[in-house]
């Protein structure tokens, strides 16, 4: 998996704390003013030690307001920095959310903005699975600046300043064990990032293998694939499992040498001060002094292996989303793209070619005038290229070369979302949401009331058995519209495009899966949903085209014939007629 420069990490992730830069920075603040105030507790137990030691000579009298004095200065220091903390904590919990919220939103918009084409190569459950970790992932890494990182640069950098001020050796000392420490602990934490990015591909490949077996879960009961499925996931699972074991055996490994490190430089430090002390040179504060230093500091480090670990195995985590989110699209809007307006829906193609991923033609030079209003059907073996026609009249794909117009206006000059406006399309396996089925069909005009939505499936012949359900229109179809029938997910996808009411109509071969009584009640609907409307009609069914104005034959990416359907059956050699006499035969037998 391609990796992304930690940089380009950060800069996406400061594009969403921005929109709250005044909570981050009051915590950074907050957080160094509260670091900050605690480096002056050791100094002032020194004192109090060097006090009762008589390090520090006091009249005998004014020893006690002297040590009363010390402690509360520590209370005041230590309710200051209470408050801080507890302020940081609310602030914290108001911007975290919202930082979350603002990455799982930018996740969805930028998986919606890219092409058809990139959904044809991506598990939507590994997609679901990196979009939903992202606003985790980046929130984790921004409290990690925040509250490890920021404080431990405070500490390290105060601490050593205030050894130098008692002895320059001890600060020299733990200075050297400092930078051999982090340096240690980095130069690990990038040695086991190639790791972490491979669990982190591995894990999302186990997501989209759940996602992808349980979606087909009809498909594994009719062909008993159960056994396939679980030897498949099994085997990505126990990947998953060995490099889990790997990286957190060799965790624990740079855990246990790091501990081991603390264990030496305390010794060493505290051997160095015992021999200063008998030189007169530090007192018993002093000692005081250095092991509240060595709580403050290995409280700071003890668990920065595992943090730069774990900030490294959330960027891994989140560079999979950013990379998603920076990734540019196959089709976009060109430079002030402008909004196609449709007055008549005359559509052209002109030496249209198309390779898909440049290197399987597809279309050759490709012409094709569609006046406004007619009804065209395309007809052809399959692979001929038929529904690649449509895609690139919708701009699911570019075309490689050529144009396509609309009313004169070159598709590729106009905004998608405008132009597919102006399109309304029935596939021939039609995909609903797990929402109502009322839902379901306004989604083909979102501020419809319910008396058009009623209306529009009373045409699509769809009202009747919508009533008998239990819960009429309110009923929740299952993911993709399981719940229903193929011949009910088609008649409500047909209320869908009625409803929208665009000027041009694609139908790809709308009433396939329909029973023949629906049929025949669905093709009075068609037919009052296709006038004056441009209708473009993918056909495998022939006899469902008769009536079409024309009928277009297409063939390795090309226009061979073109005619009504009295027309091409009087050419006997052509294509039609031989599919025709196919289909035609097949029905007899």
């Amino acid at each position: 998996m391609k990796s992304l420069n930690i940089i380009r990490v950060l800069q996406e992730m400061w594009k969403h704390i921005r929109r709250y830069k005044g909570a981050f920075f009051f915590g950074l603040v907050a957080i160094a003013v509260a670091e900050i105030l605690g480096l002056f507790v050791p100094i002032f137990y020194k004192k109090f030690f060097d006090l009762l030691t008589g390090a520090i000579v006091v009249p005998k009298p004014e020893l006690l307001n002297a040590l009363v004095g010390v402690i509360f200065l520590v209370l005041v220091i230590h309710s200051i920095s209470w408050l801080l903390w507890r302020t940081i904590a609310f602030v914290h919990n108001w911007f975290i959310p919202h930082l979350q919220e603002d990455f799982i939103h930018t996740a969805h918009e930028s998986l919606h903005k890219h092409s058809y084409g990139f959904f044809l190569d991506n598990f939507v459950g590994s997609l679901v699975r990196k979009a939903g970790r992202v606003g985790q992932s980046c929130s984790d890494m921004t409290e990690t600046i925040q509250f490890i990182f920021l404080p431990l640069i405070i500490v390290v950098t105060g601490e050593l300043i205030i050894l130098y001020t008692r002895h320059p050796t001890l600060a020299l000392i733990l200075l050297v064990w400092i930078v051999v420490f982090v340096t240690l602990n980095v130069w690990f934490s990038l040695w086991k990032y190639k790791y972490d990015l491979i669990q982190a591909e591995i894990d999302s490949e186990v997501s989209g293998l759940l996602s992808d077996s349980v979606s087909n879960a009809t498909t594994v009961k009719l062909f008993t694939g159960i056994a396939h499925e679980r030897s498949l996931f099994h085997e990505a699972t126990n990947r998953l499992r060995k490099i889990r074991m790997f990286r957190w055996n060799i965790a624990e490994g740079i855990d246990a040498l790091q501990y081991g490190l603390m264990i030496l430089i305390e010794f060493v430090l505290m051997y160095f001060a015992i021999s200063y002390w008998q030189q007169g040179l530090l007192t018993i504060g002093d000692f005081a002094l250095i092991q509240g230093i060595f709580g403050g500091l290995f409280d700071k480090l003890s668990n920065i292996g595992k943090v730069i670990r774990r900030f490294y195995e959330s960027f891994s985590e989140a560079s999979e989303m950013v990379e998603i989110i920076q990734k540019s699209t196959d089709v976009t809007d060109g430079h002030n793209a402008k909004t196609l307006s449709v007055t008549l829906g005359q559509v052209d193609f002109k030496d249209v070619t198309f390779a898909f991923r440049k290197t399987r033609l597809i279309l050759k030079k490709l012409n094709l005038s569609i006046k406004p209003g007619e009804k065209v059907a395309f007809v052809g073996p399959s692979g001929a290229g038929k529904s690649t026609i449509t895609k690139l009249l919708l701009r699911f794909y570019d075309v490689s070369r050529g144009k396509i117009f609309i009313d004169g206006q070159i598709i590729a000059k106009v905004t998608q979302e405008s132009l597919r406006a102006q399109i309304a399309m029935v596939p021939q396996e039609p995909l609903l949401f797990h929402r109502s089925i009322m839902d379901n069909i306004r989604y083909g005009r979102l501020n419809a009331t319910d008396e058009e939505v009623y209306e529009a499936s009373m045409k699509a012949r769809c009202h009747d058995f919508i009533s008998q359900l239990q819960d009429g229109y309110k009923t929740f179809v299952g993911e993709r519209g399981v719940k229903l029938s193929g011949g009910e997910r088609q008649r409500v996808a047909i209320a869908r495009a009625l409803l929208k009411n665009a000027p041009i109509l694609i139908l790809d071969e709308a009433t396939s899966s329909l029973d023949s009584e629906s049929e025949s009640l669905i093709q009075e609907a068609l037919k009052e949903l296709m006038k004056g409307k441009t209708t473009i009609v993918i056909a495998h069914r022939l006899s469902t085209i008769m009536h079409m104005d024309r009928i277009i034959v297409i063939e390795n990416g090309q226009v061979v014939d073109t005619g009504t359907h009295k027309d091409l059956l009087k050419r006997r050699a052509g294509t039609y007629n031989k599919l025709w006499s196919i289909q035609t035969s097949e029905y007899v037998n």
